[in-house]
């Protein structure tokens, strides 16, 4: 499967070609046009929360998860200031890795190196925790990388007009945090990404997750091919179902948003009918299959910390978050690619940064003409 979502299949160059799925894109439903590419990153913390007073049984799982010191890589400084309330920034990352034959197969069977940022946003919990808003980041939205210091330790220059997904794969997960705080102002105060693998595991770890398809999807890049009706999918095809974009609307990343979000909330009802608390080999197989492709910030680098964190917002209820694309718009350079659209997404990015209600004017997006 290709990254360039928006890459049209006869070149870079075709205006035309741009201007067809424009016009598509507008016609889309609007629940597709407000959708947003969920990640398994913040659903193992909802999944936790609900076995979390059974957390003493994990504890043995705390060396499968891997550490990302968000902190010590980046110049505090240099960062925004963290929200005047109690509240909560999560970016949530899902990682497009490659790497083993188990994510090439996962990810389309081509050989691809290195990793990209496949999925990402960043959930906002406003003071007192009891709902939660999730901003996608459009994965082809071009931004300005800033100056950032490798894993190697060398410095990596600032770059304009660079894919927003590309900066995982060129820097690592610190830049892409600092990314998202240079773009929007707002301090991330944690980390959370999981792999292809992880996600094909924990949906096989619950006994897979049910789904409603409303029109037929076949795509041939996934193999992904579903009828319309109910269907109980494992988990090589549930990770086929939330990345596929050449079966469903126009075929471009924004049009494929809706689908995750519908599959979020069937992973998240069949989370609910396990019995996590009555049933610990169930809970263990879960927890396992999680935590072993689950990367976080130092501070919630173990099940102590990501449970505790977890209790934290036992109040939001996952049925009325409020789901958001950054507001986008086309790119004049380029058609294939967009960029943040102004004022909507200052205006979006001021309402986190000060903890208020976001207007409805900041959630308007100019490239799915809502």
């Amino acid at each position: 499967m290709s990254h360039d979502a928006l890459t049209p299949d006869h070149g870079s160059g075709g205006t035309a070609g741009g201007d067809a799925r424009r016009d598509r894109r507008r016609k889309a439903p609007r629940k597709r046009r407000r959708g947003l590419k969920i990640t398994l990153g913040i659903l193992l913390v909802l999944l936790i929360a609900g076995a979390g007073t059974a957390y003493w049984m994990y504890q043995d799982l705390d060396g499968n998860i891997k550490a990302v010191d968000i902190d010590t890589s980046l110049d505090e400084k240099d960062r925004p200031e963290k929200l005047p309330t109690t509240g909560q920034n999560l970016l949530v990352l899902g990682s497009d890795s490659r790497a083993g034959a188990e994510n090439q197969e996962l990810g389309g069977g081509g050989a691809v190196g290195g990793a990209r940022s496949d999925t990402a946003m960043v959930v906002h919990i406003p003071e007192g925790r009891t709902r939660a808003v999730a901003i996608s980041i459009p994965r082809d939205t071009l931004v300005t990388r800033p100056e950032c210091v490798k894993s190697d330790g060398s410095t990596m220059k600032s770059a304009e007009r660079v894919m927003f997904n590309s900066v995982y794969s060129q820097v690592g997960p610190a830049c892409v945090v600092k990314t998202v705080e240079k773009m929007s102002g707002v301090r991330i105060d944690h980390y959370l990404e999981i792999n292809f693998s992880g996600f094909k595991d924990l949906v096989d770890a619950i006994g897979g997750v049910t789904v409603e398809v409303e029109e037929p999807i076949k795509d041939p890049s996934s193999g992904l091919d579903l009828t319309a009706g109910t269907h109980k999918l494992n988990g090589t095809e549930s990770l086929a179902f939330v990345r596929t974009r050449h079966g469903v609307g126009d075929g471009s990343d924004l049009g494929r948003i809706g689908l995750q979000q519908e599959f979020l909330f069937a992973l998240l009802k069949e989370i609910k009918t396990q019995d996590l608390l009555g049933s610990p080999t169930t809970a263990y197989k879960i927890a396992n299959s999680a935590t072993k492709s689950l990367t976080t910030d130092s501070g919630l680098a173990s099940l102590t910390s990501l449970v505790e964190f977890a209790r934290s917002m036992n109040g939001v209820d996952p049925g009325t978050m409020e789901t958001i694309m950054l507001p986008v718009s086309y790119d004049t350079q380029d058609p294939n690619r967009v960029v943040a659209a102004e004022p909507q997404a200052g205006d979006l990015w001021k309402a986190v940064r000060t903890d208020s209600e976001i207007p409805e004017s900041a959630k308007k997006s100019p490239a799915t003409g809502g």
